[in-house]
């Protein structure tokens, strides 16, 4: 897929809907080929109707693993990641949730275990933000949604999957290139994003002793639903990292495939950061 340095204007209300995107982001590459790694795991995923989630969703399926997805409104897009996971002959449940709310969460997971009987990988991905050039404009009802959506329902769904991960399975969240260089617009979402790294570096070190992994990913601009649906000028969005470009979910997708697998067996408490070319801590 060529992978365009510029955008046409578009608009969308949030959260965003994939199949309205233009250009279509690219899920998967023409020349992944997946090895088995994932066979025979269970892997649930939040956020991952569309953008980042719904690649993860496709490469945890090419390496072998059922797929059970929650999504908040879009069925739309949920029903196509499900028609790609399932292309590549891999199970995909849909779970349509609300993650603020927290029997909605814990519903969410017994339909899960219900479907497959395991869980080996969570995955938290969803997030909202709302874009405010001043910290007095955020409104208090938009930012209890932020965090509630990207760092409250991190802390539950990890609190509840523990019931079922075991030895050697894994958690993944994913946080941003804004919680190490802050963001002037994004003031709440940076927020959430920092509050995540930390999670993840202390759940990390709770749970080593029973050899559960907890890693994560930070992306950077990456052409998802979220992008249209928040910004109203996306037309050179991304251009201002080294590559001069914005990613694609399927070039950030392959690192969460390295956290989930054998891999990294030796990897807890760590970010990867795909953020084209920034060089940040951490």
């Amino acid at each position: 897929m060529n992978k365009p340095k510029k955008f046409p204007e578009q608009d969308q209300e949030l959260p965003g809907k994939e199949h309205k995107m233009n250009p279509q982001p690219e899920i998967i590459s023409d020349d992944y080929r997946g090895s088995g790694k994932l066979k025979g795991k269970i892997a649930l995923l939040t956020g991952a109707d569309s953008g980042i989630g719904r690649s993860v969703a496709v490469h945890f399926a090419r390496e072998g693993a059922d797929i059970a997805i929650i999504y908040l409104s879009e069925t739309k897009d949920a029903e196509k990641t499900k028609s790609l996971v399932e292309a590549e002959g891999q199970a995909c449940l849909l779970i349509k949730a609300n993650l603020q709310d927290t029997q909605q969460c814990d519903d969410a997971l017994e339909k899960c275990i219900d479907q497959y009987g395991q869980l080996n990988i969570l995955v938290n991905n969803a997030a909202v933000q709302f874009p405010k050039d001043s910290i007095e404009d955020i409104a208090m009802d938009d930012f209890e949604k932020t965090f509630k959506t990207n760092i409250y329902a991190y802390f539950y769904m990890s609190k509840i999957a523990l019931k079922y991960l075991d030895k050697e399975d894994c958690i993944i969240n994913t946080s941003s290139v804004t919680a190490y260089r802050g963001s002037d617009h994004l003031v709440d979402y940076a927020s959430t994003k920092g509050a995540i790294v930390s999670f993840t570096r202390s759940l990390s070190a709770q749970l080593a002793k029973k050899n559960i992994r907890v890693n994560g990913v930070a992306p950077g601009p990456i052409w998802t639903p979220l992008i249209p649906a928040s910004f109203d000028d996306v037309s050179d969005f991304g251009q201002d990292t080294p590559l001069g470009r914005a990613g694609q979910p399927s070039e950030v997708a392959p690192a969460y495939v390295f956290l989930a697998c054998k891999d990294s067996s030796y990897i807890t408490g760590q970010f990867i950061h795909v953020n084209g070319g920034e060089i940040i801590g951490g």
